[in-house]
């Protein structure tokens, strides 16, 4: 692969979420203190929204990372569940022992007990909940009735939602406004800005070990940000693109070119340029010049 070619330990762009990339933007950094207050404050329901690929799950792990002693978090990516499930998920991450044909009943006790050994220890209980848009209704409801779970000095257990707008309009709806009503704490995460964009670049080349002055030109910048909008996700993608493109071509620096025959390659990005428009003889140069780079 193209790392050593450019003096790099690691690939600087996955999209994966490394915490060890986490960028802190205005935004981002914002999000997370948001985050980091309420938690610490023990309010009960915490919402962070943002579109697809602007790094809610990385927020969400290094907002976990950072809580630090005193905390205990839970963690569900996948909660496109109907409660009963939803509640195993729970008691499995708090690492409670339930009998194999436990009852809602005793489900939600072994909850509530294990809460309270926590609390006494001097422990506040996280519950991240990924992907928070795809929650059904009725299990929305059912943590609902888990922060109803409290000692007479605090919440037993905090709820953060992370998820796309769409969980917005849900929590318009008439049969969960009481949770839409708990929620105290919420923040908006954007894309980048133009500036931050360039930052971000040169923040994941350092990580990865980069020492040179600039390895992608300031007219290599505009263009990315013009195809990804600055969509961290379609900037990690199209970068790591344009390296595999400059590298194929034995270039030291990812010029405007290699953003742009990236761009054509990706279709988050070829629709902000070329809305509807067909682009076959130039897309399949891409693939081939991709292909040929990771095979040299």
């Amino acid at each position: 692969m193209y790392a050593p070619h450019f003096g790099l330990r690691e690939l600087p762009f996955g999209i994966t979420p490394d915490t060890s990339f986490f960028f802190g933007s205005p935004g981002s950094q914002e999000a997370l203190n948001t985050l980091l207050v309420a938690a610490r404050s023990g309010e009960g329901f915490i919402k962070i929204t943002g579109e697809v690929g602007t790094g809610k799950t990385l927020l969400c792990r290094k907002f976990m990372a950072t809580l630090g002693e005193g905390f205990v978090t839970a963690y569900i990516p996948n909660p496109y569940l109907e409660p009963r499930t939803l509640m195993l998920a729970l008691a499995d991450e708090l690492e409670i022992v339930l009998e194999r044909d436990v009852d809602q009943h005793q489900l939600l006790k072994a909850i509530n007990l294990r809460l309270l050994e926590l609390a006494g220890q001097g422990l506040q209980v996280v519950l991240c909940l990924d992907e928070a848009q795809a929650i059904p209704v009725e299990s929305l409801e059912a943590l609902r009735l888990l922060t109803n779970l409290e000692t007479e000095k605090r919440k037993l257990l905090q709820i953060v939602l992370f998820g796309q707008p769409e969980l917005n309009r849900k929590l318009e709806l008439e049969q969960i406004r009481q949770l839409a009503q708990r929620i105290t704490f919420h923040y908006h995460l954007g894309p980048l800005s133009r500036d931050d964009l360039d930052y971000y670049v040169a923040h994941r080349l350092r990580v990865a070990g980069f020492t040179g002055a600039r390895l992608f030109t300031r007219p290599a910048i505009r263009r990315l940000y013009k195809a990804s909008g600055g969509v961290p996700r379609l900037v990690n993608i199209l970068s790591h693109k344009a390296l595999m493109l400059a590298y194929g071509q034995g270039k030291q620096q990812v010029g405007s070119a290699h953003v742009l025959t990236a761009a054509l390659d990706t279709v988050g990005a070829k629709r902000r340029y070329w809305p509807g428009l067909a682009v076959g003889g130039v897309l399949a140069g891409a693939v081939a010049g991709i292909a040929w780079a990771l095979v040299r």
